[in-house]
């Protein structure tokens, strides 16, 4: 074991050597090869290229080198594409810290039982006068940061539930699909963590609508991996026990602090809002809400084709099955 493998336990270095073909013999040796790829696109600013940064590049796409180098340029390329998005990328950024403090994104104290981290949205939460659906990505992209530094994490990776009880029309009218694929491409194509399992839950008819707008952007691998339960909770217990679940996904756990992860990225500025109020979050994010501009995303800002929402009735979710498929 190298000292890169410092942080993990026995078992997950044996999940790590099995599931993502890692070798302590090869490692440096591994970590080079992505790093000598580096020339070949003078186009990017890499900012890091240290081993440690690097190997979560590697982990994330089971050591096939070249894709672990093809998403390490893209996080890099993602970053270049939308810099307004990352000045001010700090939790204390009003923008940010009004939405993490409204749980975007919330932690689960317990891991499931691969070992993932339960990360938890609920959707109607966001306040539309305090921060915009930008500033929540920039919060979930800063929690990834910050939360991808446990190489545990870099081996297990993470799950997602997306709680939409009570999310309104009017707020799914803020998804347009180049707000969603602002999300996707930060997500899926530019960061380096292990997503098992993105969990919908209450999801009202329209975001199914969304979902089905989105779908072809989404990657097969990430598609097999969307459960849409709608009301039925017992689909979400088969794939995530009950006994590390708050009582608003039916499991036995208190109802879920929203504040939690907050404090801990926020510490002893949780409690001080002398920055925050509903005239300064944070006007960079208000301009990318209005002038979604990288090249692959000039698309119509319209939510849904009109003609989608007519042909879907609004008691098709209680018709809805869930999609409990896994690779």
């Amino acid at each position: 074991m190298t000292h890169l493998q410092a942080g993990l336990s026995p078992e997950t270095l044996e999940k790590a050597r099995l599931e993502l073909n890692e070798n302590p013999d090869t490692l440096h040796q591994d970590i080079q090869e992505v790093r000598d790829m580096v020339i070949t696109r003078p186009d990017i600013g890499f900012l890091r290229t240290d081993d440690a940064f690097i190997l979560r590049f590697l982990r994330a796409r089971k050591f096939q080198h070249f894709e672990a180098f093809r998403l390490l340029a893209q996080y890099f390329e993602y970053r270049q594409q939308n810099l307004d998005m990352f000045k001010s990328f700090k939790a204390t950024d009003p923008g940010i810290k009004q939405a993490l403090k409204d749980g975007f994104p919330g932690g689960l104290a317990n891991l499931d039982h691969y070992g993932r981290k339960i990360l938890v949205l609920f959707a109607a939460n966001w306040d539309q006068s305090r921060y915009t659906l930008v500033d929540i990505l920039r919060a979930i992209l800063l929690s990834l940061e910050a939360m991808i530094e446990d190489p545990e994490l870099q081996v297990n990776g993470f799950v997602l539930i997306i709680d939409w009880s009570n999310f309104t029309f009017k707020q799914a009218s803020k998804l347009t699909p180049s707000m969603l694929r602002l999300a996707i491409e930060g997500l899926q194509d530019s960061f380096p963590a292990r997503f098992g399992g993105i969990h919908f839950v209450n999801q009202p008819w329209y975001i199914h609508a969304l979902y089905t707008v989105i779908r072809p952007f989404l990657k097969e691998k990430t598609r097999k991996r969307i459960f849409l339960h709608g009301n039925n909770l017992n689909s979400l217990h088969q794939l995530i026990h009950p006994e590390i679940l708050p009582s608003e996904f039916g499991g036995m756990l208190p109802p879920y602090d929203m504040g939690t992860w907050a404090r801990t990225l926020l510490d002893h500025e949780y409690d001080d809002d002398s920055e925050c109020n509903a005239d300064s979050y944070n006007a960079p994010a208000k301009d990318i809400e209005k002038d979604l501009s990288p090249k692959s995303m000039k698309r119509s800002q319209s939510v849904v084709d009109p003609g989608v929402l007519k042909r879907m009735d609004k008691n098709e979710e209680d018709n809805m099955q869930p999609l409990l498929s896994l690779d």
